[in-house]
């Protein structure tokens, strides 16, 4: 079961995607995250990359983000991304986006979107096969002291250019890097 853990939404239960290709984010990890972004959450912009069922953007909205774009090529998630927002009375704060991540980039890119704070679920071999945050770094989305939070496997090492790693934190097999752009 996923729900939204804290917030004006606290307690909504969220529908899930039923493939294996879409790992949501558990409750421990979320929680996690969203106490060591607690701070940068309030009217912040937040991308959710690999978005899955969504449940990281929605409870970045339920904690007072501004605005949510969510990203995932796979049409059930999409789907399913839709009706978790429509549950939770959200769809007018978010924008959702069908397309391979690099060119819902290079599209976020051309609208002139800026985010302050964007949370990466690749597949996991996607990371070791390509660097997701070079495109963020290519097509400037990421605002001045913007974070990039990359949910990875934790034996994955992984030294992205242009970006320095501000903190780590692993729970269970997974990983939380947060990441800064180079100065």
């Amino acid at each position: 079961m996923i729900r939204i853990i804290s917030g004006i939404h606290k307690g909504k239960r969220l529908k899930n995607v039923s493939s294996p290709l879409v790992r949501p984010v558990p409750d421990k990890l979320k929680e996690a995250l969203f106490n060591i972004i607690q701070e940068k959450i309030k009217n912040c912009i937040f991308l959710d990359g690999f978005a899955g069922t969504g449940s990281v953007g929605i409870e970045a909205l339920s904690r007072g983000a501004k605005r949510a774009v969510f990203i995932d090529e796979y049409y059930p998630a999409i789907k399913v991304i839709k009706i978790n927002l429509e549950k939770c009375d959200a769809l007018d704060k978010a924008q959702v986006i069908r397309k391979e991540f690099n060119r819902a980039i290079i599209q976020l890119s051309r609208e002139g979107a800026k985010f302050d704070l964007s949370f990466l679920d690749p597949p996991y071999k996607l990371i070791e096969e390509r660097d997701p945050l070079k495109v963020i770094k290519k097509r400037e989305i990421l605002k001045p002291k913007g974070l990039i939070i990359l949910r990875h496997y934790y034996k994955t090492r992984f030294e992205p250019k242009y970006f320095s790693l501000k903190r780590r934190v692993t729970i269970g097999d997974d990983s939380l890097s947060f990441y800064e752009l180079n100065k």
